[in-house]
């Protein structure tokens, strides 16, 4: 690593301040995860997170990650991929092999498009490059929150377009009566898209409505994620996702 692993923050502090804090269902703080072997990361880290008021629990190698994943199910995870003793995709892997799920974010120094792919395919949610911004970590963090079924009751939504359906209550998305398994981010980005049937979405507003952070105008974010679930969805069947040239995308039932 060539730079140091947290920019300058200046009045990060006074910015977070003002959003509301984030609690689970039941009105407990929020519990994180947090996967590095690099201990001035963690500290720092840390420190921030619990000025959101949420309960960290650091772990510096696999084993201790996965011992304490299983001791006290996290609502978040915050990963690295370069670890000393396994890296963090087959500690995900490890814990996903269980059956459960927590929506992970990786925070990692590899940065090619490559090490992306490779990371969000694996399962994870997101994925941030080192340096990095404790302010921008942290509105991902609540995005994710937002977006994944740990913060509130479940609403009753179902939604049904041809032969594909979304059960909010349940999380379950079928194609033709076969389960389709989604990440959190992959199902709110679908839960959008077929809300919206057949009406042309900007790359700009879907990442305002299922990211809720403009990631300062790139937007190549969006068709990553699109092109995610068009894989899930669409591979080997009629196209229900399609490109608008010069402004999105569009989802309508396949001929």
């Amino acid at each position: 690593m060539t730079s140091a692993p947290v920019e300058d923050q200046g009045p990060r502090r006074a910015i977070l301040g003002r959003l509301p804090r984030m609690y689970r269902a039941d009105g407990s703080p929020i519990r994180v995860l947090l996967v590095d072997d690099e201990r001035a990361l963690t500290n720092l880290v840390k420190m921030a997170l619990q000025y959101e008021g949420w309960e960290i629990d650091v772990a510096h190698d696999a084993a201790e990650a996965v011992d304490k994943y299983r001791a006290n199910t996290p609502d978040l995870l915050v990963l690295d991929i370069m670890l000393p003793d396994m890296d963090g995709l087959g500690v995900l892997a490890r814990l996903r092999e269980s059956g459960a799920y927590t929506p992970t974010l990786f925070l990692t120094a590899r940065d090619s498009v490559a090490d992306r792919v490779t990371g969000l395919t694996a399962g994870g949610d997101d994925y941030m490059t080192k340096p990095f911004s404790l302010e921008e970590l942290v509105a991902r963090l609540r995005g994710l929150l937002r977006r994944s079924a740990y913060l509130a009751p479940a609403d009753d939504e179902s939604l049904s377009v041809g032969d594909l359906t979304l059960d909010a209550a349940s999380r379950e998305v079928t194609r033709a009566g076969e389960p389709v398994s989604l990440t959190s981010t992959e199902f709110e980005l679908l839960r959008l898209l077929m809300r919206n049937q057949r009406k042309a979405l900007s790359r700009t507003d879907i990442l305002r409505k299922v990211w809720d952070y403009d990631f300062g105008g790139r937007t190549s974010i969006v068709d990553l994620y699109v092109s995610y679930l068009r894989k899930k969805i669409d591979a080997g069947r009629d196209p229900m996702i399609h490109t608008v040239r010069g402004v999105g995308y569009m989802l309508r039932p396949a001929r």
